[in-house]
């Protein structure tokens, strides 16, 4: 009997609260640790008490970030595909969905690989590395880049895949070996006790990690192979012009999404570029804390989307509503709370990192300027990831456009020629205050319309 009977109870039965915690929770944790992970090459190199090798990680955090547009073309278009196909009980276009992003998410990889090293020297200027920082940044992406981009990208889409079917655990503790492994391998590499590689050493433990969590993901498909509809048998790979729509209609505006958000963190770490190698090594710090409430507040939209899928597919209008109704009332307060505290205790939690005083002075700014967007982010997050669950890529693009393009970018080069350095970092803020008013209408026009549709059949039915 495949995986996706046994979940049936999952999707159809198991009271809301519940089903959301099995789903939501690991994926959170998930997240903790890959934020832990993310800011692990930071905190390390961070205690080599060098700005240029703390820059040398800044700087190259917009090429992984590009890396999320591969994941979401075919982690979130084809996780989506397979949910929906699931609660149409459409086996075949599971099974399909997942080998299509699978083989499609490791070319692609191997592809970004090869044009980094084509164009690398013009990649490093492009990131905003100059003569002090051109070396670190070359070593650092060297490994993460050049060798890790396939395995990096595989075992973000392979998680998605399993998530997909109702397997959030197991997921979620492919994802968490491959952190915990960067962590211990960090030091090692890193330190003049051990390697004394700098960021390089970062970069490699980055990428043998990844490997890790690949290696985990293929053991536990072929163990669990008569238990799922995920195959990693290139048999199974056929290109389906039907598959293939579906996957990208979802996955090409998520892909579009995250490039946005690499062009906006590539024009922020320009403009901080220009205040000296400190004010890019706070800005980098900064960015890294506010990826914790970042990725809980994704952990949580992204957990419980296979829910929203499989209740949309399935017509089930009040499971539907109830899992997107639970999820905001519970992860709101939350991000509140969180984000309160986070702006509270700004310095102490940059003097985790760093000692150096300069850059504990602009990394305060910068945090608290960010943190006080995370209670709007939720909401948009949110209508983001139902738009994405239900297919409707094209308004989850939307407010891909309105966020960057329209408001954050034109609100922090405005800011910064107004006021300076010490207002950077407001642009997301910005952003998310009228992105959180649109997303809450977003998502009641989208209630309303599937209530609508729901009982008009009901009335054909009768």
């Amino acid at each position: 009997m495949s995986n996706s009977h046994n979940n049936t109870a999952l999707f159809e039965q198991m009271p809301i609260p519940r089903a959301v915690g099995k789903l939501v929770v690991p994926t959170i944790l998930s997240s903790l640790v890959m934020v832990l992970y993310n800011m692990a090459d930071t905190y390390f190199v961070g205690q080599l008490n060098d700005a240029v090798q703390n820059a040398a990680v800044t700087l190259s955090a917009p090429v992984l970030l590009a890396f999320n547009a591969i994941n979401n073309l075919f982690g979130v278009g084809s996780s989506s595909m397979m949910s929906r196909a699931l609660g149409q009980k459409d086996y075949d276009a599971v099974r399909k969905s997942a080998s299509f992003g699978l083989y499609c998410a490791f070319g692609s990889g191997l592809l970004f690989s090869l044009l980094c090293l084509c164009f690398f020297r013009p990649l490093l200027t492009l990131l905003g590395a100059d003569e002090i920082t051109m070396e670190a940044t070359a070593g650092y992406l060297g490994w993460t880049v050049v060798c890790g981009a396939a395995p990096s990208i595989l075992n973000v889409v392979l998680a998605y895949l399993v998530r997909a079917e109702g397997n959030s655990l197991q997921a979620s503790i492919g994802t968490m070996s491959g952190c915990v492994l960067n962590m211990i391998l960090d030091p090692i590499f890193i330190f003049p006790w051990g390697f004394n590689m700098g960021a390089a050493g970062a970069g490699l433990a980055t990428f043998l990690s990844n490997c890790a969590a690949c290696i985990y993901f293929f053991v536990l498909l072929f163990i669990r192979r008569s238990q799922t509809l995920i195959r990693l048998h290139p048999k199974y790979f056929r290109f389906d012009r039907k598959i293939a729509g579906a996957v990208c209609s979802v996955g090409i505006p998520a892909a579009i999404q995250n490039l946005l958000n690499v062009t906006g963190m590539t024009i922020l770490n320009n403009f901080t570029a220009a205040y000296g190698a400190a004010a890019v090594a706070a800005m980098g710090i900064a960015q890294k804390i506010y990826t914790v409430p970042m990725q809980i507040s994704l952990g949580g939209t992204q957990g419980v989307m296979p829910l929203v899928s499989y209740s949309y597919s399935s017509r089930n209008y009040d499971r539907f509503r109830s899992s997107i109704s639970f999820l905001a009332r519970l992860m709101l307060p939350i991000m509140i709370v969180v984000s309160v505290a986070v702006w509270i205790f700004a310095p102490q939690l940059l003097r985790l990192f760093i000692a150096d005083t300069e850059v504990i002075a602009y990394g305060t700014g910068f945090l608290r300027a960010m943190i006080i967007a995370v209670p709007f982010l939720i909401l948009d997050f949110l209508v983001v990831g139902v738009c994405q669950a239900i297919g409707r890529g094209i308004t989850s693009l939307i407010f891909a456009v309105l966020r960057k393009i329209v408001l954050e970018i034109p609100a922090t080069i405005l800011l910064n020629a107004v006021f300076g350095i010490s207002a950077l970092a407001y642009g997301a803020f910005a952003a998310e205050v009228v992105l959180a008013v649109a997303g809450i209408i977003t998502l009641q026009r989208i209630m309303k319309t599937f209530r609508e549709s729901v009982a008009g059949r009901r009335e054909e039915n009768v």
